[in-house]
């Protein structure tokens, strides 16, 4: 049975699968993190948004970078071998091709926000970037900048690094293999991933601008297939994004927005220490983080997120 023979790994969110020999069955759930812990309470349907939004990106930006997105349909898989009911899984779930997933979390800002405002207060750039001085929180930066960060264990925090740490990383990764890169190949893998994300973001702030929000910053996950680097895992999603209502942007204090801010700031205003476990969510947060959710993809991809639901398509 595929649940219990080819489980491979649960993340944060998703829970990833073998499929025979390079196939992977990716299921996102509707947990949700914040400060890198896992919260005991599920915002429903999730997973999801999650997947809906990162099809509809993954199908738009193929002509920036090929990505791991091989299918969606579920139909050459016998029941018996699923790890849930195809209506559990309807929506949630993408067959990929496995990569091997570099170790840096490939963040792209156009705005000072989160970590990279408490970094700008304190030093006056962000991960190595010289950023001009008086800049208020949530200010458009004059330039989209790569700030990568480490990827960090469950219960763990990532830490912003610059450039050249990223190269150094990637150099050391892994530390012993066949598969050991070098200097001159992890240069060449950081320099065509910042070039990418960059591209990425700039195509996917433009369509959010025509949506009315505001692309602050992003995640991206990236690998290598024979050598080729590949765009994974999840794209331009609520929890991978800030995204900020256009019409409500006003520099100079936080931004309501459609991703998981509003339940790091409930959670701020708890007496919680940001280790795990942490609190369950009230009924009001798990419903208005939904809202949230499934307006960002609706504002984004134009199309009705009920029908996504009962359809399994994005139109």
């Amino acid at each position: 049975m595929l649940a219990a023979e080819s489980f491979m790994r649960s993340g944060k969110v998703r829970d990833l699968y073998a499929l025979g020999q390079d196939r992977l069955l990716l299921v996102a759930s509707d947990r949700i993190s914040a400060f890198d812990v896992v919260l005991p309470t599920p915002i429903p349907d999730k997973g999801r948004v999650l997947t809906g939004l990162s099809r509809y990106w993954f199908e738009r930006m193929a002509s920036i970078v090929p990505n791991h997105v091989l299918g969606t349909s579920l139909e050459e898989i016998p029941d018996g071998e699923l790890p849930a009911s195809r209506a559990d899984l309807r929506g949630r779930t993408m067959i990929c091709r496995s990569a091997r997933v570099l170790p840096i979390e490939i963040v792209v800002r156009g705005y000072v926000s989160g970590s990279a405002w408490k970094e700008y207060r304190e030093h006056g750039s962000v991960c190595g970037v010289r950023l001009p001085q008086g800049l208020r929180e949530s200010d458009r930066l004059p330039e989209p900048i790569l700030t990568p960060a480490t990827k960090a264990e469950i219960g763990q925090h990532d830490i912003n690094i610059d450039f050249d740490s990223m190269v150094q990383l990637l150099e050391d990764w892994p530390p012993n293999g066949d598969d050991w890169l070098g200097r001159d190949a992890a240069i060449a893998v950081a320099a065509r991933a910042r070039d990418v994300a960059l591209r990425l973001y700039e195509v996917g702030a433009e369509r959010c601008a025509a949506a009315g929000i505001v692309l602050a910053d992003t995640k991206f996950e990236m690998g290598l297939v024979d050598g080729e680097l590949i765009l994974v895992d999840e794209v331009l999603t609520p929890d991978s994004s800030r995204f900020w209502d256009a019409a409500a942007w006003e520099p100079g204090r936080p931004q309501p927005g459609y991703d998981k801010q509003f339940v790091r700031d409930w959670l701020e205003r708890q007496p919680w220490d940001k280790t795990a476990p942490g609190p369950e969510l009230p009924d009001e947060v798990v419903a208005g983080t939904r809202e949230r959710y499934v307006e960002a993809f609706e504002r984004i991809t134009g199309a009705r997120f009920e029908r996504y639901l009962r359809e399994d398509v994005i139109a």
